[in-house]
């Protein structure tokens, strides 16, 4: 509701109360209620855990953890797809305070390295490789004491002082590397006794994951987040859904994302509900067979993701009977797709979420008892524990209806940039107002729209994409003289990457070596999809470069149409 009638000020319902738990607690609370029911289902592994079986694997790597110096408050980066060994880890960390550091599993050498200095990771938990990311061939080539090393003893890394621990989620040995199985064998009575002592000394607003995101400016930054911000949001976000003890939630959004560790495991963990992971990435085929097989009753999902299953072949053939809600989130969700989802799905129950990882993620949510004319059309309305505000250019509310930035103010604010205090006071102000950089209308019965981004953030297919640092990579290249990056529409993903480059005279490049210039030191969703070879640049009176001209250059240039959006 909004907090004046005459002011676009919105404030989220102050009941059912926040949470006070922190993670641990929270898995204890389920494991009282919910011992039997499962947990983790990781259907491409075939691993199937209760949650009392969670809660003893993730007691038992915990002690692993301690018992090679990880301690509490030292970061431990997981970088790996939707697998149950991520999940384990997750909650293992959790039990002795060491704050969970998501990496993104796309992620080469470059933003792997700025990754691990950024937040001064510790210990690192990979695969040894999962398609053509050779994990652990990357960490022994920005660490190479790795491989002539002790898995017994702490390494001394020139490049990464930090870094004293891998851990390898496969059980074949490697040089070096410690094991999550051989973590877990270490376990003894003693080590517990301490997990137990730690946990119960925890604090609910003491950090416990770092989530990196390039925000509203510049380079990735490490989003801060506590116990109470994100297991309470993941109660929130459950609620709305309707998630209830013994429900199957379908999660193919990535658990490196908030979406998928904050929305999807602590919701399921906080409601008693089965986090069901299709596959280590995102496939349709996969999704829907998974959907059927496990009858799942709510699914997540980026809007691309729904346009796949929707277009995929067996769509017709497969059973959704089971499923009744989920959520769509992540980037600005097309009103006819949210159409086809609760008629060809079966989803009567699905909501649209908006958020960003600096909140928890979610702020804004429709619910099921909101008129389908609402939820397709809006992002909903704010959460209970939160208020909302537009402002303008001057920081004043602007009336209802009226254009304007973005700002949360609650629970699920974060801390802060970890070591960046600069960068925090720049986007998080002294009245605790998170400034989102989102321009957003809220109406007179408070729901929400984002009508557009003040700053020139890309989302494709739910990932943001700061164009300023993909700029910065292509300066390295010695025959490329000034780079531009923006986003074209993309009937597929929300967005599409676009290049456009001025070439140092005498120079030669074919865009086909621009883009191999990027493989193995961008994440493939940051490498350009389009490129243009140009002479100059649109710009301003005042020298700035116009990139709404040049998306509307090659907007019209491709055929490209934005899709209608909530």
């Amino acid at each position: 509701m909004l907090k004046d009638a005459q002011l676009a000020h919105a404030v989220g319902p102050r009941s059912p109360e926040l949470l006070g738990l922190t993670i641990p607690q929270a898995l204890g609370a389920a494991v009282k209620k919910w011992s039997d029911y499962e947990s983790v289902v990781s259907v491409h592994q075939g691993i199937r855990w209760t949650y009392a079986e969670l809660a003893k694997k993730a007691e038992a790597l915990a002690a692993g953890l301690l018992k090679i110096g990880i301690e509490k408050g030292d970061r431990v980066g997981i970088w790996a797809p939707n697998i149950a060994q991520w999940t384990l880890t997750q909650f293992a960390t959790a039990k002795i305070g060491a704050i969970l550091v998501n990496v993104n599993p796309a992620y080469r050498l470059s933003e792997l390295e700025f990754a691990l200095h950024n937040v001064g990771i510790k210990a690192v938990v990979c695969p040894a490789s999962y398609k053509t990311s050779m994990y652990a061939e990357m960490m022994e080539t920005l660490a190479p004491e790795i491989v002539s090393g002790n898995a017994d003893t702490d390494l001394d890394c020139a490049k990464l002082p930090d870094l004293k621990r891998v851990i390898l989620i496969d059980e074949t040995p490697r040089a070096g590397w410690n094991s999550i199985a051989g973590l877990m064998e270490c376990s003894t009575a003693e080590l517990v006794h301490r997990v137990n002592k730690i946990e119960a000394a925890l604090s609910a607003d003491e950090p416990i994951n770092i989530q990196f995101t390039s925000g509203t400016t510049g380079l990735p930054k490490g989003a801060t987040l506590t116990h109470r911000n994100i297991l309470n949001n993941g109660y929130f976000v459950g609620l709305n859904i309707g998630l209830v003890a013994g429900d199957r939630l379908c999660i193919p959004v990535p658990l490196y994302h908030c979406f998928g560790m904050v929305m999807g495991n602590l919701a399921c963990l906080v409601h008693g509900a089965a986090m069901v992971y299709p596959a280590e990435t995102f496939d349709p085929g996969a999704t829907l067979a998974a959907i059927e097989k496990e009858k799942c009753t709510g699914l997540y999902g980026v809007p691309t993701m729904f346009i796949a299953q929707l277009a995929h072949p067996d769509i017709k053939a497969v059973d959704l009977s089971s499923l009744r809600t989920g959520c769509m989130a992540g980037s600005p969700c097309p009103v006819e797709v949210m159409k086809q989802v609760v008629e060809t799905m079966n989803m009567v129950d699905v909501t649209i979420a908006y958020g960003m990882t600096e909140t928890s993620p979610v702020s804004f949510q429709s619910t099921p008892d909101d008129p389908i004319s609402l939820r397709v059309a809006t992002i909903g309305r704010v959460l209970p524990h939160l208020e909302c505000k537009i402002v303008d250019e001057a920081g004043a509310t602007v009336p209802p209806g009226t254009p304007g930035e973005l700002c949360t103010r609650g629970y699920s604010v974060m801390l802060g940039y970890w070591g960046d205090e600069d960068k925090t006071a720049a986007v998080l102000d002294e009245d605790g107002w998170m400034h989102t950089g989102d321009l957003a209308t809220i109406d007179a019965a408070g729901y929400g729209n984002i009508v557009g981004r003040i700053k020139d953030m890309i989302i494709r297919g739910g990932e943001n994409i700061y164009p300023l640092e993909i700029e910065e990579f292509f300066f390295t290249h010695p025959d490329i003289e000034d780079a531009t990056v923006f986003g074209v529409p993309d009937e597929k993903y929300g967005e599409e990457v676009c290049l456009w480059v001025r070439i140092r005279e005498g120079a030669t490049i074919p865009p086909d070596e621009i883009s191999e210039f990027c493989k193995g030191q961008i994440a493939h969703y940051k490498i350009p999809r389009y490129i243009e070879i140009v002479d100059e640049f649109p710009m301003t009176v005042t020298g700035k470069i116009r990139k709404v001209e040049m998306r509307g250059i090659m907007s019209r240039k491709l055929g490209l149409v934005a899709s209608e959006t909530a």
